[in-house]
């Protein structure tokens, strides 16, 4: 990954000319870097997700002016500090949502929403587990679970991040490193098992993940932090007619009308109270190398932004 000035055109038709002031960081960054999601066409400006102000607008662009505060997801190039984007693919902020807040929580925030309000929707009495509890998408699912009235079991990694991820909704979190988290929700189910698990990691917790699944139960991988779920035979689920699914966030954030509903709702929870977006780091755009090291170490919480 290198710093260097490029230029920037004026926006043509559908589009806009955007002036970053805040960009979020997403473990996605990683994997597109290193080559867990091949990319055509390097190189590339990595970065899937941003806020800023519109500088410009091309022809034929509606329902956007220059001012307009705005964030967006799923568009890669935002480690800049200017760039030209379509405009359909902007969700435009209203006065209680921070430029911060909106980098730190669109790509993250619009994630935790499809995983409990569509891929499996979280209902009162439900048992969730949610690895890498004390990571931004995983503080938000505990928040939300919590607050659609689910009890929550989240893994982590250190006693730290135990705490944050406690103080965030999750009523059990286990540290995988001292304990087989599977034994653990076991013991905490009574034998019975989760009704669904968030798998962001993927290799290092799938296989366990369906072990400790309960009648019925769903799986809901949507992240590989330590490598590709491996490969599964179907057959296994049968024993207790167990579900498999894999999230996609384009899939959930294409349509403008279905994101711009659900954005409303995601920062209308944050707004109220609901739901917190805990901006643990910041780090300068130019400093971009060092926010993935960090990322890639684990030693990173919550959210983190990166400073044009």
């Amino acid at each position: 990954m290198r710093w260097e000035d490029v230029a920037v055109g004026a926006p043509g038709a559908g589009k806009v000319r955007l002036r970053h002031t805040a960009v979020g960081l997403n473990y996605i960054d990683v994997q597109q870097r290193s080559g867990g999601y091949p990319m055509k066409d390097l190189p590339v400006v990595l970065g899937m997700e941003g806020a800023g102000v519109i500088e410009e607008v091309g022809p034929g662009v509606t329902g956007f002016v220059a001012g307009d505060r705005v964030s967006y997801c799923m568009e890669r190039g935002s480690y800049s500090e200017r760039r030209v984007i379509g405009a359909k693919c902007l969700i435009r902020l209203d006065d209680k949502t921070t430029e911060e807040i909106a980098a730190a929580a669109t790509l993250q925030g619009l994630t935790a929403h499809y995983l409990v309000r569509d891929l499996y929707k979280v209902k009162p009495g439900d048992i969730a587990l949610v690895h890498a509890a004390a990571g931004g998408v995983g503080l938000l699912v505990c928040q939300w679970a919590k607050h659609l009235g689910a009890t929550v079991i989240g893994t982590v990694g250190t006693r730290e991040k135990a705490a944050l991820a406690e103080a965030h909704g999750c009523d059990h979190p286990i540290l995988y490193r001292e304990v087989d988290f599977g034994e653990a929700v076991l013991e905490l189910t009574d034998g019975k098992g989760v009704n669904v698990v968030y798998d962001s990691v993927g290799k290092d917790t799938f296989d366990r993940g369906i072990d400790i699944l309960a009648e019925r139960g769903w799986m809901v991988s949507f992240g590989q932090s330590s490598g590709p779920a491996p490969a599964l035979n179907t057959a296994r689920l049968a024993m207790k007619a167990q579900h498999v699914t894999r999230g996609g966030l384009y899939y959930f954030v294409k349509d403008p009308e279905v994101r711009a509903r659900n954005a409303a709702e995601l920062f209308g929870l944050i707004a109220d109270g609901v739901l917190k977006v805990e901006i643990n780091q910041r780090y300068q755009l130019s400093d971009a190398a060092q926010a993935h090291t960090d990322l890639e170490a684990r030693r990173t919480t919550g959210s983190t932004i990166l400073t044009p």
